[in-house]
C-alpha cells in the first residue's frame, strides 16, 4: 500500500507473501557487538528514483548474540578487517557512516560527526542518504541530511516498531540538546519510507512494545475499533502479518493528521498525546543516569494524560481503566515519588507546544475526541502525577 503524505512522501509496505532476499554476513560479529547502527550515503544519485523499489534494495543482516544490525547495499565494509558484505552494481562507492546506538547518542557530537563524514566523503547536494535503524537514526540522520549543503535527499528504512510508526514518518527530525528531548531540529520529510515488520522478528518483546505505545496513542486519537484491536493483540504469540496491518493503519492515521497540519500549528498536536509528560519522564530519567525507552515513557505519559483527560474533559472512566490496565501489564511503572514532582514539572515547562509559559496538553474527551491546547494548573499536574 502507498500512502501519499506530507510533500508526497511514500510509505511502502511489504505485500503479504513477498520475501526479501537476505544475506547472512559472516566475520562481522565484532562490528555488531559494538552496538552500531548505520547511515548510508549514495553519492550523486540524481534524479532520485520514483520509488524505493527501483533502487533494487537488498539487505544484509549482521548477527550477534545480543542484537541484529541492518546494513544496505554493496561494498560496505564493517568488522575488524573491513570485510565487504556485497558488491551490488552501481553501489561500489557507497559510503557508510556508523553512529553509536541509543538515545544517548542522539546529540550534537554525533550530528557533527555525520556532517564531517559527509564532507570528507565528498557528498554533494545530489547525494542520497539512506537511514537504516531505529528512531534515533532516522531523527539524527534526517536532521543531518536536511542541513548538510542546505539539504540533501534521504530515505528511511526503519528497523524498529517505534521508527516504523513514528520517527521515520511525518517529517520531524532532530537531536536532544541541553538535557532536553528533541530540542533542536527541523521539519523535513523523507523522500520515501520502506516498512516491513520482518525486521522486528529478531527483537525481544520489550523492544517491540516500546514502539507499540505510539500505535496505542494513534488508536486513542482515531476510532474505538482500532483502539480495541490494539488492546486485544496477542503478545504471547505474535502474528506478524496482523501486526503489519496494524502498523499500516497506524501510519495512515499519522499521515492523515500530518497532511492537515505539516508544521504542528494545530491538529498535529494530537500526535503529542502522552508526550508532554512522557518527554519529562525521559529527561528526568536521563538526568539521573537511568535512561528509559521512549515508548515506555510515552506509555506512562498516556496514563497521566488520560487521567487528566478524565478530570478535565470527561474521558470515559471504563476506557481509562482498560488502557491503564494494558499499560500496567505490558510496560510496568516508572518509580518516582513526590520529591521529584517539581523537577518533572520544570521539564514540562520546556515542552515545544507551550505558549506564553503555559504548559500545553493534548487531551481526549473520548476515543477520537481530540482536545488540543489544553492547560492545567501546577496542582492539577501534581495530582496527575500522583
Amino acid at each position: 500500500a502507498v500512502f501519499p503524505g506530507f510533500c508526497d512522501v511514500h510509505v511502502h509496505f511489504r505485500e503479504p507473501g513477498f520475501s526479501y532476499k537476505e544475506t547472512i554476513a559472516t566475520g562481522c560479529a565484532a562490528a555488531a557487538r559494538g552496538g552500531y547502527t548505520a547511515v548510508c550515503t549514495m553519492p550523486n544519485l540524481n534524479p532520485v528514483p520514483d520509488s524505493v523499489e527501483n533502487l533494487n534494495l537488498q539487505r544484509s543482516i549482521i548477527e550477534s548474540d545480543a542484537c541484529i544490525h541492518v546494513y544496505p547495499y554493496g561494498a560496505i565494509t564493517v568488522g575488524e578487517k573491513g570485510e565487504a558484505l556485497a558488491d551490488l552494481e552501481g553501489m561500489a562507492k557507497a559510503q557508510v557512516i556508523c553512529i553509536g546506538s541509543g538515545d544517548v547518542s542522539k546529540n550534537l557530537e554525533s550530528l557533527s560527526a555525520v556532517w564531517k563524514e559527509l564532507g570528507d566523503g565528498g557528498a554533494s547536494r545530489h547525494s542520497l542518504m539512506i537511514h537504516i535503524g531505529g528512531g534515533m537514526v532516522t531523527d539524527l540522520g534526517g536532521f543531518a541530511a536536511s542541513t548538510f549543503k542546505r539539504g540533501i535527499t534521504f530515505i528511511n528504512i526503519p528497523t524498529t516498531l517505534l521508527a516504523m510508526v513514528d520517527a521515520s514518518v511525518g517529517g520531524k527530525t532532530g537531536i536532544n540538546f541541553n538535557g532536553l528531548k528533541n530540542e533542536v531540529g527541523v521539519f523535513s520529510p523523507a523522500h520515501s519510507v520502506l516498512i516491513d515488520t520482518v525486521f522486528l522478528k529478531p527483537l525481544d518483546i520489550p523492544n517491540v512494545l516500546y514502539g507499540y505505545a505510539e500505535m496505542l496513542k494513534n488508536g486513542l486519537i482515531s476510532t474505538t475499533e482500532h483502539w480495541a484491536d490494539l488492546l486485544t493483540f496477542d503478545w504471547n504469540c505474535i502474528d506478524y502479518e496482523k501486526l503489519q496491518t496494524l502498523v499500516g493503519q497506524s501510519v495512515q492515521i499519522k499521515e492523515e493528521v500530518v497532511e492537515q497540519d505539516p508544521f504542528e500549528k494545530g491538529i498535529r498536536k494530537a500526535l503529542n498525546l502522552g508526550h508532554t509528560v512522557g518527554h519529562a519522564f525521559e529527561s528526568w530519567a536521563m538526568e539521573n543516569n537511568c535512561p528509559v525507552l521512549h515508548g515506555y515513557a510515552v506509555a506512562w505519559g498516556l496514563v497521566c494524560e488520560l487521567y487528566l483527560s478524565y478530570l478535565q474533559v470527561g474521558f470515559p472512566k471504563d476506557r481509562l481503566r482498560q488502557t491503564v490496565q494494558f499499560i500496567k501489564e505490558h510496560y510496568g511503572a516508572l518509580t518516582f515519588d513526590c520529591k521529584q514532582y517539581d523537577r518533572l514539572y520544570e521539564f514540562m515547562t520546556h515542552d515545544k507546544k507551550n505558549q506564553s509559559g503555559i504548559i500545553n496538553f493534548t487531551l481526549l474527551g473520548d476515543i477520537g475526541d481530540i482536545r488540543i491546547n489544553q492547560s492545567a494548573s501546577k496542582e492539577e499536574i501534581f495530582e496527575m502525577l500522583d
